[in-house]
Protein backbone atom coordinates (compact mmCIF):
# COMPACT_ATOMS: atom_id res chain seq x y z
CA UNK A 1 0.00 0.00 0.00
CA UNK A 2 1.48 3.34 -1.04
CA UNK A 3 1.79 6.11 1.55
CA UNK A 4 -0.79 8.84 1.23
CA UNK A 5 0.52 11.97 -0.44
CA UNK A 6 0.72 15.39 1.09
CA UNK A 7 0.40 18.60 -0.81
CA UNK A 8 3.81 20.15 -1.12
CA UNK A 9 3.56 23.65 -2.58
CA UNK A 10 4.62 26.27 -0.06
CA UNK A 11 4.05 29.98 0.12
CA UNK A 12 0.28 29.86 0.19
CA UNK A 13 -1.50 33.15 0.76
CA UNK A 14 -3.15 33.69 4.14
CA UNK A 15 -5.72 30.99 4.80
CA UNK A 16 -8.60 33.43 5.31
CA UNK A 17 -7.65 35.33 2.17
CA UNK A 18 -7.80 32.07 0.23
CA UNK A 19 -11.19 31.23 1.72
CA UNK A 20 -12.50 34.64 0.71
CA UNK A 21 -11.06 34.24 -2.78
CA UNK A 22 -12.72 30.82 -3.12
CA UNK A 23 -16.12 32.10 -1.98
CA UNK A 24 -15.87 35.00 -4.45
CA UNK A 25 -15.04 32.49 -7.20
CA UNK A 26 -17.99 30.28 -6.21
CA UNK A 27 -20.30 33.30 -6.27
CA UNK A 28 -19.16 35.06 -9.44
CA UNK A 29 -17.69 32.29 -11.61
CA UNK A 30 -19.68 29.22 -10.61
CA UNK A 31 -22.73 31.37 -9.84
CA UNK A 32 -23.68 29.30 -6.82
CA UNK A 33 -26.53 30.49 -4.64
CA UNK A 34 -25.85 32.62 -1.53
CA UNK A 35 -27.04 29.77 0.71
CA UNK A 36 -24.59 27.32 -0.90
CA UNK A 37 -21.73 29.79 -0.53
CA UNK A 38 -22.62 30.35 3.12
CA UNK A 39 -22.61 26.58 3.65
CA UNK A 40 -19.17 26.33 1.98
CA UNK A 41 -17.81 29.10 4.17
CA UNK A 42 -19.25 27.57 7.34
CA UNK A 43 -17.99 24.05 6.55
CA UNK A 44 -14.48 25.24 5.70
CA UNK A 45 -14.28 27.39 8.81
CA UNK A 46 -15.30 24.41 10.94
CA UNK A 47 -12.57 22.29 9.35
CA UNK A 48 -9.98 24.99 9.98
CA UNK A 49 -11.01 25.21 13.63
CA UNK A 50 -10.74 21.43 13.99
CA UNK A 51 -7.36 21.35 12.23
CA UNK A 52 -6.03 24.19 14.38
CA UNK A 53 -7.10 22.51 17.61
CA UNK A 54 -5.93 19.04 16.54
CA UNK A 55 -2.44 20.30 15.70
CA UNK A 56 -2.26 22.66 18.71
CA UNK A 57 -1.83 25.75 16.54
CA UNK A 58 -2.36 29.26 17.86
CA UNK A 59 -5.16 30.42 15.55
CA UNK A 60 -6.72 29.32 12.29
CA UNK A 61 -4.44 31.79 10.52
CA UNK A 62 -1.53 29.52 11.47
CA UNK A 63 -3.00 26.62 9.49
CA UNK A 64 -0.98 25.56 6.41
CA UNK A 65 -3.40 24.27 3.80
CA UNK A 66 -0.58 22.65 1.84
CA UNK A 67 0.20 20.42 4.84
CA UNK A 68 -3.30 19.02 5.31
CA UNK A 69 -3.25 15.21 5.19
CA UNK A 70 -5.95 12.74 4.23
CA UNK A 71 -5.96 11.60 7.86
CA UNK A 72 -6.76 15.16 9.01
CA UNK A 73 -9.89 15.15 6.89
CA UNK A 74 -10.93 11.69 8.05
CA UNK A 75 -10.45 12.71 11.69
CA UNK A 76 -12.55 15.81 11.05
CA UNK A 77 -15.33 13.64 9.64
CA UNK A 78 -15.05 11.37 12.67
CA UNK A 79 -15.40 14.34 15.01
CA UNK A 80 -18.54 15.41 13.13
CA UNK A 81 -19.97 11.92 13.63
CA UNK A 82 -19.17 12.08 17.35
CA UNK A 83 -21.03 15.38 17.59
CA UNK A 84 -24.13 13.64 16.26
CA UNK A 85 -24.12 14.92 12.68
CA UNK A 86 -25.89 12.75 10.15
CA UNK A 87 -23.89 11.08 7.34
CA UNK A 88 -25.62 13.33 4.79
CA UNK A 89 -24.36 16.46 6.60
CA UNK A 90 -20.85 15.03 6.86
CA UNK A 91 -20.89 14.20 3.15
CA UNK A 92 -21.81 17.82 2.42
CA UNK A 93 -18.87 19.08 4.49
CA UNK A 94 -16.54 16.78 2.59
CA UNK A 95 -18.01 18.09 -0.67
CA UNK A 96 -17.17 21.63 0.50
CA UNK A 97 -13.57 20.58 1.18
CA UNK A 98 -13.33 18.85 -2.20
CA UNK A 99 -14.59 21.94 -4.02
CA UNK A 100 -12.14 24.15 -2.12
CA UNK A 101 -9.14 21.92 -2.78
CA UNK A 102 -10.10 21.48 -6.42
CA UNK A 103 -10.01 25.27 -6.69
CA UNK A 104 -6.59 25.39 -5.00
CA UNK A 105 -5.25 22.71 -7.35
CA UNK A 106 -6.68 24.33 -10.49
CA UNK A 107 -5.21 27.70 -9.49
CA UNK A 108 -1.78 26.18 -8.81
CA UNK A 109 -1.80 26.68 -5.03
CA UNK A 110 -1.41 22.96 -4.32
CA UNK A 111 -0.23 20.05 -6.46
CA UNK A 112 -3.26 17.88 -5.85
CA UNK A 113 -6.55 17.85 -4.04
CA UNK A 114 -6.00 16.01 -0.80
CA UNK A 115 -9.75 16.02 -0.16
CA UNK A 116 -10.26 14.23 -3.47
CA UNK A 117 -8.52 11.18 -1.98
CA UNK A 118 -11.20 10.80 0.69
CA UNK A 119 -14.19 8.59 -0.14
CA UNK A 120 -17.59 10.16 0.41
CA UNK A 121 -19.49 8.24 3.10
CA UNK A 122 -22.55 6.28 2.04
CA UNK A 123 -25.85 7.28 3.57
CA UNK A 124 -29.42 6.12 3.34
CA UNK A 125 -31.36 8.15 0.81
CA UNK A 126 -33.97 10.30 2.49
CA UNK A 127 -37.48 9.70 1.28
CA UNK A 128 -39.11 13.13 0.95
CA UNK A 129 -42.47 13.68 2.59
CA UNK A 130 -45.38 14.45 0.31
CA UNK A 131 -49.14 14.85 0.35
CA UNK A 132 -51.33 12.23 -1.28
CA UNK A 133 -53.74 13.41 -3.95
CA UNK A 134 -56.78 13.44 -1.66
CA UNK A 135 -54.90 15.65 0.81
CA UNK A 136 -54.06 18.09 -1.99
CA UNK A 137 -57.74 18.21 -3.00
CA UNK A 138 -58.70 18.86 0.61
CA UNK A 139 -56.04 21.58 0.93
CA UNK A 140 -57.36 23.65 -1.97
CA UNK A 141 -61.05 22.92 -1.42
CA UNK A 142 -60.56 24.50 2.01
CA UNK A 143 -59.92 27.83 0.33
CA UNK A 144 -63.15 27.53 -1.63
CA UNK A 145 -65.08 26.83 1.53
CA UNK A 146 -63.56 29.83 3.34
CA UNK A 147 -64.55 32.04 0.43
CA UNK A 148 -64.58 35.80 0.41
CA UNK A 149 -67.69 37.72 1.28
CA UNK A 150 -68.56 41.34 0.80
CA UNK A 151 -67.54 43.33 3.85
CA UNK A 152 -64.55 41.14 4.72
CA UNK A 153 -61.48 43.02 5.87
CA UNK A 154 -59.39 43.96 2.77
CA UNK A 155 -56.20 42.83 4.47
CA UNK A 156 -57.69 39.41 5.22
CA UNK A 157 -58.84 39.10 1.63
CA UNK A 158 -55.38 40.02 0.38
CA UNK A 159 -53.60 37.50 2.64
CA UNK A 160 -56.07 34.74 1.71
CA UNK A 161 -55.63 35.34 -2.03
CA UNK A 162 -51.84 35.60 -1.73
CA UNK A 163 -51.49 32.47 0.38
CA UNK A 164 -53.63 30.43 -1.97
CA UNK A 165 -51.62 31.61 -4.96
CA UNK A 166 -48.35 30.74 -3.19
CA UNK A 167 -49.56 27.22 -2.41
CA UNK A 168 -50.98 26.69 -5.89
CA UNK A 169 -47.72 27.73 -7.56
CA UNK A 170 -45.58 25.65 -5.17
CA UNK A 171 -47.64 22.56 -5.93
CA UNK A 172 -48.62 23.35 -9.52
CA UNK A 173 -45.13 24.23 -10.79
CA UNK A 174 -42.81 22.59 -8.25
CA UNK A 175 -40.90 25.75 -7.34
CA UNK A 176 -38.28 26.00 -4.59
CA UNK A 177 -38.79 28.54 -1.80
CA UNK A 178 -36.08 30.86 -3.13
CA UNK A 179 -37.66 30.70 -6.58
CA UNK A 180 -41.14 31.70 -5.45
CA UNK A 181 -39.76 34.47 -3.23
CA UNK A 182 -37.84 36.01 -6.15
CA UNK A 183 -40.54 35.46 -8.79
CA UNK A 184 -41.23 38.67 -10.75
CA UNK A 185 -44.20 39.73 -12.87
CA UNK A 186 -42.07 39.57 -16.03
CA UNK A 187 -41.49 35.87 -15.32
CA UNK A 188 -45.22 35.08 -15.42
CA UNK A 189 -46.93 34.33 -18.74
CA UNK A 190 -50.58 33.79 -17.91
CA UNK A 191 -51.62 33.60 -21.58
CA UNK A 192 -49.03 30.93 -22.32
CA UNK A 193 -49.48 29.22 -18.92
CA UNK A 194 -45.74 29.34 -18.24
CA UNK A 195 -43.32 30.55 -15.58
CA UNK A 196 -39.70 31.48 -16.26
CA UNK A 197 -37.68 30.50 -13.20
CA UNK A 198 -34.06 31.09 -12.21
CA UNK A 199 -32.94 28.24 -9.96
CA UNK A 200 -29.75 26.92 -8.40
CA UNK A 201 -26.54 27.88 -10.14
CA UNK A 202 -28.48 30.67 -11.88
CA UNK A 203 -29.87 28.04 -14.28
CA UNK A 204 -32.99 29.32 -16.00
CA UNK A 205 -35.88 27.04 -16.89
CA UNK A 206 -39.44 27.35 -18.13
CA UNK A 207 -42.11 25.40 -16.24
CA UNK A 208 -45.80 24.89 -16.97
CA UNK A 209 -48.37 26.83 -14.97
CA UNK A 210 -51.48 24.76 -14.36
CA UNK A 211 -54.99 26.10 -14.77
CA UNK A 212 -55.68 26.17 -11.03
CA UNK A 213 -52.42 28.02 -10.31
CA UNK A 214 -53.09 30.50 -13.14
CA UNK A 215 -56.59 31.20 -11.82
CA UNK A 216 -55.22 31.70 -8.30
CA UNK A 217 -52.62 34.16 -9.62
CA UNK A 218 -55.21 36.13 -11.60
CA UNK A 219 -57.41 36.40 -8.52
CA UNK A 220 -54.44 37.42 -6.38
CA UNK A 221 -53.35 40.10 -8.86
CA UNK A 222 -56.86 41.54 -8.81
CA UNK A 223 -57.11 41.54 -5.01
CA UNK A 224 -53.56 42.88 -4.68
CA UNK A 225 -54.30 45.81 -7.00
CA UNK A 226 -57.46 46.74 -5.09
CA UNK A 227 -55.81 46.32 -1.70
CA UNK A 228 -52.90 48.65 -2.39
CA UNK A 229 -55.20 51.13 -4.15
CA UNK A 230 -57.21 51.35 -0.92
CA UNK A 231 -54.04 51.65 1.13
CA UNK A 232 -52.57 54.16 -1.32
CA UNK A 233 -49.35 52.18 -1.12
CA UNK A 234 -47.00 50.38 -3.48
CA UNK A 235 -47.46 46.67 -4.04
CA UNK A 236 -43.87 45.47 -4.03
CA UNK A 237 -42.64 46.66 -7.42
CA UNK A 238 -41.53 43.85 -9.73
CA UNK A 239 -42.02 40.98 -7.28
CA UNK A 240 -45.16 38.87 -7.57
CA UNK A 241 -45.63 38.05 -3.90
CA UNK A 242 -45.52 40.75 -1.25
CA UNK A 243 -46.42 41.36 2.38
CA UNK A 244 -49.36 43.46 3.55
CA UNK A 245 -46.93 46.37 3.86
CA UNK A 246 -45.82 46.01 0.25
CA UNK A 247 -42.42 44.52 1.03
CA UNK A 248 -41.01 41.37 -0.51
CA UNK A 249 -42.05 38.06 1.00
CA UNK A 250 -39.26 35.98 2.52
CA UNK A 251 -38.60 32.25 3.10
CA UNK A 252 -39.74 32.24 6.73
CA UNK A 253 -43.11 33.73 5.73
CA UNK A 254 -43.58 31.07 3.03
CA UNK A 255 -42.76 28.44 5.65
CA UNK A 256 -45.41 29.84 7.98
CA UNK A 257 -47.99 29.77 5.19
CA UNK A 258 -47.34 26.13 4.33
CA UNK A 259 -47.32 24.99 7.97
CA UNK A 260 -50.58 26.81 8.64
CA UNK A 261 -52.51 25.20 5.80
CA UNK A 262 -50.82 21.80 5.58
CA UNK A 263 -51.41 21.21 9.30
CA UNK A 264 -55.14 21.00 8.59
CA UNK A 265 -54.91 18.28 5.95
CA UNK A 266 -51.87 16.04 6.52
CA UNK A 267 -49.88 14.24 9.20
CA UNK A 268 -46.53 14.30 7.38
CA UNK A 269 -43.66 15.31 9.64
CA UNK A 270 -42.28 18.28 7.73
CA UNK A 271 -45.06 20.60 6.62
CA UNK A 272 -42.76 22.91 4.72
CA UNK A 273 -42.79 24.37 1.19
CA UNK A 274 -40.62 21.52 -0.06
CA UNK A 275 -43.42 19.07 0.78
CA UNK A 276 -45.48 20.64 -2.01
CA UNK A 277 -42.53 20.46 -4.41
CA UNK A 278 -42.13 16.77 -3.50
CA UNK A 279 -45.86 16.26 -4.04
CA UNK A 280 -45.62 17.92 -7.46
CA UNK A 281 -42.87 15.49 -8.56
CA UNK A 282 -44.45 12.40 -7.02
CA UNK A 283 -47.88 13.00 -8.52
CA UNK A 284 -46.39 13.67 -11.97
CA UNK A 285 -44.46 10.38 -11.89
CA UNK A 286 -47.49 8.51 -10.57
CA UNK A 287 -49.45 9.95 -13.47
CA UNK A 288 -46.99 8.56 -16.01
CA UNK A 289 -44.63 11.50 -16.61
CA UNK A 290 -41.11 10.45 -17.61
CA UNK A 291 -38.24 11.03 -15.20
CA UNK A 292 -36.28 13.32 -17.54
CA UNK A 293 -39.19 15.72 -18.00
CA UNK A 294 -39.84 15.87 -14.25
CA UNK A 295 -36.13 16.46 -13.62
CA UNK A 296 -36.15 19.39 -16.05
CA UNK A 297 -39.26 20.90 -14.46
CA UNK A 298 -37.67 20.63 -11.02
CA UNK A 299 -34.46 22.24 -12.25
CA UNK A 300 -32.26 19.33 -11.20
CA UNK A 301 -28.78 19.28 -12.68
CA UNK A 302 -28.90 15.49 -13.13
CA UNK A 303 -31.38 12.62 -13.08
CA UNK A 304 -29.85 11.05 -9.97
CA UNK A 305 -31.34 13.80 -7.82
CA UNK A 306 -34.81 13.15 -9.23
CA UNK A 307 -34.59 9.38 -8.78
CA UNK A 308 -35.32 9.74 -5.07
CA UNK A 309 -38.98 10.14 -6.07
CA UNK A 310 -39.18 6.93 -8.07
CA UNK A 311 -39.54 4.69 -5.00
CA UNK A 312 -42.96 6.24 -4.46
CA UNK A 313 -44.12 5.46 -7.97
CA UNK A 314 -43.11 1.82 -7.62
CA UNK A 315 -45.94 1.37 -5.13
CA UNK A 316 -48.35 2.85 -7.64
CA UNK A 317 -46.98 0.64 -10.40
CA UNK A 318 -47.49 -2.48 -8.27
CA UNK A 319 -51.05 -1.41 -7.53
CA UNK A 320 -51.83 -0.91 -11.21
CA UNK A 321 -50.22 -4.26 -12.02
CA UNK A 322 -52.27 -6.11 -9.39
CA UNK A 323 -55.47 -4.54 -10.70
CA UNK A 324 -54.77 -4.99 -14.39
CA UNK A 325 -52.69 -8.13 -14.88
CA UNK A 326 -54.64 -11.40 -15.13
CA UNK A 327 -52.00 -13.35 -13.21
CA UNK A 328 -50.92 -10.72 -10.71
Amino acid sequence: MQPQQRNSIEGLAGVHELLGEFISYATSERRLSPSTCRAYSRDLQQFLEFYTEHHSLGTTRDADLSSVHVLDIRLFMGSCLQRGLQPRSIARKLASLKSFYNYLAESGRVELSVAGQVTTPRFARHVPGFLNESEVMKLFSGFSEEGATEGDDPEDLFVLARDRAILEVLYGSGLRVAEIVSLEHRHVDLDGSLLRVTGKGSRERVVPLGEAAADALKKYFEVKLNFFRIKKGKGGGPRVFVTVKGGYIYPVLVGRVTRKYLSTVTEIRYKNPHALRHSFATHLLNGGADLKSVSEMLGHANLTTTEVYTHVTFGRIKEVYRQAHPRA
